[in-house]
């Protein structure tokens, strides 16, 4: 799973992707894709990996380490699957309404395409209460674009991708386009440098799959573009940790995205800055529990 930033555009409606039309069967890739992708949620499964639980009592969690994993993941940037993020952030949120719409290749099943969307419906309605945000599906006027499609349609994915990110490059569409198969899922960002703010999103997740990898697609990289771009090896329960633990967002992370978009926080933010309103929120929320 991977996370990027890209500069400030304008805002512009998100158009609907012109795919070909949809194969009578999967292409053989696809096939193959698909089969990979469920050999690797069996492998994590069978290691005690992907849990759905939130957190259990062997995954202890005091204040002292919420503030320091909030620290990590929301001040500093990811810089890929198999490198830690250490650029330092300014704190950066949205100030604004998140409008979600959803691009389903024609691959996807009118069934399965049902199933994402009232998923992802009633996750966005959790985020909203966690963040305050309005954060919900609409059908124009997006800033927020969520693609489900196949491999053989994510290659056509270039005009959609430019249009619900104006400033990307060439290069960062083909990481998306060209996507290798070890990178599970992904998301970019666009902020608004003078204020601080995010501005628009795109997320993608392939259509090959199976279930759960693909839920934990959805939980992880929507709260990420939200705020929370690092991961850490030392956050658990997290969905922010790339050794896979955890599917769907924990508790903790619940507690970072209300910590995320307490008042007390301003967008701009140094590390040093944020620190002690952390520590004081953290302690807060844990009833001074260090």
């Amino acid at each position: 799973m991977a996370a990027a930033a890209v500069g400030l555009a304008a805002c512009a409606p998100t158009p609907k992707p012109q795919f070909a039309p949809p194969p009578s069967a999967p292409s053989s890739e696809s096939t193959v894709l698909a089969a990979y992708y469920a050999g690797v949620q069996q492998s994590l499964l069978s290691q005690g990996l992907l849990r759905t639980d939130g957190g259990g009592p062997d995954t202890p969690l005091t204040a002292v380490m919420l503030a320091n994993n909030f620290l990590r993941i929301a001040m500093y940037e990811e810089h890929g699957k198999f490198a830690r993020g250490e650029t330092p952030l300014l704190l950066t949120r949205w100030s604004g309404p998140v409008r979600v719409a959803l691009n389903f290749g024609p691959s996807v099943p009118a069934a399965l395409q049902a199933t994402d969307r009232a998923r992802i419906a009633s996750y966005l309605a959790r985020l909203s209460q966690l963040t305050g945000l309005s954060i919900g599906l609409v059908s124009q006027n997006a800033n927020f674009t969520i693609a489900i499609t196949s491999t053989d349609e994510r290659r056509a994915l270039g005009p959609i991708i430019t249009a619900a990110l104006p400033q990307i490059n060439a290069a960062q569409v083909e990481g998306v386009t060209g996507m290798d198969r070890s990178t599970y899922c992904l998301v970019w960002t666009q902020s608004n440098a003078a204020t601080n703010s995010y501005e628009r999103a795109f997320v993608f997740i392939p259509a090959e799959h199976p279930d759960l990898m693909r839920l934990a697609c959805m939980h992880e990289e929507i709260a990420q573009a939200l705020g929370l771009p690092n991961d850490s090896g030392l956050a658990r329960p997290s969905i922010f940790n790339d050794d896979e633990q955890f599917a769907l967002l924990t508790r903790q992370d619940e507690l970072m995205l209300r910590m995320l978009y307490n008042p007390a926080l301003q967008n701009g933010m140094t590390e040093a800055e944020a620190h002690p309103i952390i520590e004081s929120l953290a302690r807060d929320l844990l009833g001074g529990n260090t």
